[in-house]
């Protein structure tokens, strides 16, 4: 049994994110070529910053252009359960450390830390799409 045939829809999907993530790459080695470390906030320096960010807007952007340029509802269903356990996923770790991080002495964890918290939440979520439908890339046979 064979991998099912990508709809247009995630085609279009990975051309936005190798883009994004080119264009992503690129912002950060500008930034920390060009931007010192503890660096004054002057406005080319917060420009600079803020460039891979723009990135990052990107990917959710693309991610929520593939949620409604997908014509197959169950594919649908399977990409929105990803993100909501993703959006468990870092709620909960961020909600957990950030009480450890009010009380105690521990290292504070940056906020830049979300988004790929988020990612690998996707990851999690494509396995509970594995367990509870047996598929995380179309419909079960």
């Amino acid at each position: 049994m064979g991998k099912p045939a990508r709809s247009p829809a995630y085609k279009r999907y990975f051309r936005r994110h190798l883009v994004l993530t080119a264009a992503y790459l690129l912002a950060v080695f500008l930034t920390s070529r060009f931007v010192p470390d503890d660096a004054e906030p002057t406005p080319l320096f917060v420009a600079l910053a803020l460039l891979p960010g723009i990135a990052v807007i990107g990917w959710i952007w693309a991610m929520g252009r593939l949620l409604v340029e997908l014509d197959d509802e169950f594919m649908r269903m399977l990409e929105v359960r990803k993100f909501i356990v993703a959006t468990g996923v870092t709620l909960g770790l961020t909600s957990v450390w950030g009480m450890v991080e009010l009380y105690t002495t521990v290292p504070c964890i940056p906020i830049f830390f979300a988004f790929p918290i988020w990612c690998a939440g996707l990851m999690i979520g494509s396995v509970v799409n594995r367990f509870a439908f047996g598929t995380d890339t179309g419909c079960p046979r």
